[in-house]
């Protein structure tokens, strides 16, 4: 098979979603997880299933911890390069949102095998390597089974000073927030199975999508930064909703602020071009948050519940600290404004004005 044969492949026509957007919605995965099971408590794992963060971490015993995650998704771009490098930088990204270092990865793979041909899946890996190789890590073996659609991810182990672990639920009021990638993947990939993406917008959603979190590991050695999520399959409102509710606070997010893809996103929702998702995710949470009179509801719901793979990092870190970290994430080319701020706990999660 010849690379132009390969690139007349659509990966995203052989799956029923696309990347975080595949993920189970919030409130049926509180379903599935549901237990009347009790298990022993472990004093060696740090992090576990008592929380609903990015990752698990075991305690090594050495003043340093083991980071632990998985993620994988069927294909968000046709390219099956792109598609092993987005796959790779989302997993990689659960490591750096603990504020750790990544130090090794093993390959989820599931493959049509009579449907698509193995140089297609080759590919794929060869766009994982690449990633794992700007993350200063090995894909060091993995996985991989006859599966009715295209599936790809990472197992990935990571490191951290026990000190310098971050965790979703520990953001304090007073904290403001930082978002440090832009909104409107879900809408971009959307509009391109529809065939109404703009040829001006075809590499945005992939390049940003590709970027890996490294300042992630920078900011697990800032004290003052309390709280760090990724931001992906459950939205903006879905992941800081999971912030507040585990730390014991609420949130306001500025609505101006919130950086996206493309400032004609507009088109895009005026054209349906909403990914199933957010509907999904609006479902599970949309009681938890409260609109201030002048928001439009209907494009804040649109953008802030869109589903994104492989998002940037929300950092909540202390208020007389925001010059440091914005000058953190300009040196590192991140969005680097304030979006919203922690405050005491509401009725509501989150407040969007």
């Amino acid at each position: 098979m010849t690379d132009t044969d390969i690139q007349n492949i659509k990966l995203t026509q052989y799956s029923h979603g696309a990347g975080c957007g595949c993920k189970i919605s919030p409130k049926i995965l509180d379903q599935i997880l549901a237990s009347n099971l009790s298990m022993p408590d472990n004093d060696k794992l740090i992090v576990g299933n008592h929380s609903k963060d990015d990752a698990a971490v075991y305690d090594l015993g050495n003043g340093t911890a083991l980071i632990s995650t998985t993620d994988f998704f069927m294909p968000i771009v046709d390219d099956p390069y792109n598609f092993g490098r987005i796959a790779s930088a989302n997993a990689i990204s659960d490591v750096y949102a603990m504020g750790g270092k990544p130090i090794l990865a093993i390959a989820i793979l599931g493959w049509p095998i009579n449907t698509l041909p193995p140089e297609v899946a080759q590919k794929v890996i060869e766009g994982s390597r690449s990633i794992c190789l700007e993350a200063g890590i090995p894909l060091a073996g993995g996985h991989s089974i006859d599966s009715p659609e295209p599936i790809f991810g990472l197992a990935v182990n990571g490191i951290v000073n026990i000190d310098n672990i971050k965790q979703n639920n520990t953001a304090q009021v007073g904290d403001v927030l930082f978002l440090t990638k832009k909104i409107g993947v879900g809408i971009l990939t959307t509009a391109e199975k529809k065939g109404l993406l703009k040829d001006e917008h075809k590499e945005l959603a992939p390049l940003q999508m590709m970027q890996l979190n490294k300042v992630g590991e920078a900011l697990g050695k800032l004290s003052f930064v309390h709280s760090i999520t990724d931001i992906t399959g459950f939205g903006l409102l879905g992941h800081l909703t999971e912030m507040a509710e585990g730390s014991g606070v609420s949130a306001i997010i500025n609505f101006n602020k919130v950086p996206l893809i493309t400032p004609d996103l507009q088109f895009y929702i005026d054209n349906k071009s909403i990914p199933g998702g957010t509907n999904r995710n609006w479902d599970s949470y949309g009681n938890k948050i409260e609109f201030a009179a002048d928001v439009n509801i209907d494009n804040a719901k649109a953008i802030l519940a869109d589903p994104q793979t492989s998002g940037g990092l929300l950092i909540a870190v202390a208020p007389d600290t925001a010059d440091e970290i914005k000058q953190l994430l300009v040196t590192n080319n991140l969005y680097a404004e304030i979006i919203g701020e922690i405050i005491e706990q509401k009725e509501k999660a989150i407040k969007v004005i």
